[in-house]
């Protein structure tokens, strides 16, 4: 019942792009900001969308790294760019929802950027160490109770989403953890492996390669439903209804993008989201296409930064 909802829905947005675009046709080449260093998954799936995007939009579209500030520097100048459709955004849970509330900026990305559509999404899943004695989230949630501030947690540093992930985890169940940051999830593993770590969460693409080789143990995902690549593996939200985090990536423009414009790359991110071929090209990166109207994309950014909003009200947690 609940697939065969959603089929007029999907319908909608998978029209060929020839049939849905907008008096919009781009003459130049557009530039595609990705505010993340080269390797990351924001700059993977920019890289990816560039090549996918390029020949619907009949226009080449290059990547450009800027770096730095939690993604605030490329976000920054693509808010000051010229609305017109050839400077966009690659935005993230980073760039929208948690660097605004943790880091003083000198713009808001919630209003001086437009969305225009959303790309996929990156599942976090919590990871404990192997001798922990713990099996489940209500017994790691015992234990931490058990021993408050006493077990520590890593991150790939302060403000990342491996950091807030677990951070919004411990405010709702109320546990008192220790946080280490890290300069990337990578070389917090190790420590978690050897037990100097008891927990971390990361992305399930980087995490995954870890559990089955049984050198961490997998507790929880941080969606709402389970995931089909660890379906026994139970949610968060299981145990702590309403809990979900996921790492979306999407694109944005200047404030102030004409309607036409918007129009037409989303028309076009649709008509890419609905190819078996690029979901699977997802899929191999541990991401999940999220296909949604600008409208909803738009609500959905605003919902995943009130979430980061609250957190930060109720800790007091600040990246500067």
């Amino acid at each position: 019942m609940f697939r065969r909802s959603l089929l007029p829905l999907f319908a909608a947005t998978a029209l060929p792009f020839s049939a849905r675009a907008q008096a919009w046709t781009p003459d130049r080449p557009i530039r595609l900001v990705a505010p993340f260093a080269a390797g990351g998954a924001a700059d993977i799936i920019s890289r990816i969308a560039a090549e996918e995007l390029a020949p619907i939009l009949g226009q080449q579209v290059v990547v450009e790294n800027r770096t730095g500030a939690g993604g605030a520097i490329g976000t920054e100048f693509v808010a000051r760019a010229r609305p017109d459709g050839y400077t966009l955004l690659t935005a993230s849970q980073a760039t929208h929802g948690i660097t605004p509330v943790l880091t003083r900026l000198t713009f808001d990305p919630g209003t001086d950027t437009t969305p225009i559509a959303n790309f996929a999404g990156v599942p976090a899943v919590l990871i404990v160490n192997n001798d922990l004695p713990v099996r489940t989230l209500p017994e790691f949630l015992a234990l931490i109770r058990a021993r408050p501030g006493q077990l520590a947690y890593g991150s790939a540093g302060i403000g990342s989403s491996t950091h807030m992930t677990l951070a919004l985890l411990a405010h709702k169940a109320g546990l008192d953890m220790t946080h280490v940051p890290y300069r990337g999830s990578a070389l917090a593993m190790p420590d978690l492996i050897s037990g100097r770590l008891s927990a971390m969460t990361d992305t399930i693409s980087s995490a995954l390669p870890f559990i089955r080789d049984g050198r961490v143990r997998a507790i929880a995902v941080s969606t709402p439903a389970r995931l089909a690549v660890l379906p026994d593996v139970p949610s968060v939200a299981e145990t702590l209804p309403g809990y979900e985090v996921l790492n979306w990536y999407g694109i944005s423009g200047p404030a102030g993008l004409p309607a036409p414009v918007v129009a037409t790359i989303h028309a076009a991110v649709q008509t890419i989201l609905a190819r078996p071929a690029f979901r699977q090209r997802m899929a191999s990166q541990g991401m999940e296409v999220l296909p949604m109207s600008t409208a909803d994309y738009a609500a959905y950014i605003a919902r995943d930064r009130a979430q980061w909003a609250e957190l930060q009200r109720a800790t007091g947690l600040r990246a500067d």
